[in-house]
């Protein structure tokens, strides 16, 4: 399991609602559902979740690129993303 230091992308030491750091954990847990989904096949409702964390996450990132496309591309890069 590859956990992400989602630390590196608050914007300040109490920072818990910047998109940034709201990706990162998002990010984070949609890996780790990932490697439970691939135990157990059958789970539907954390499939569910699941689901519905990649929308958030995709809306974040969506709302990020149009404030900030250069903030953006770190972020995509810093958590990997896309290739």
């Amino acid at each position: 399991m590859s956990h992400i230091n989602v630390a590196e992308f608050k914007t300040h030491e109490k920072d818990t609602g910047s998109a940034d750091y709201q990706v990162a954990l998002l990010t984070d847990r949609i890996l780790d559902l990932t490697e439970h989904l691939k135990i157990h096949k059958k789970d539907v409702a954390s499939k569910r979740g699941l689901l519905k964390m990649v929308s958030t996450r995709r809306k974040l990132l969506s709302y990020i690129k149009g404030k900030d496309e250069a903030r953006y591309s770190n972020l995509i890069k810093g958590l990997g993303l896309r290739k």
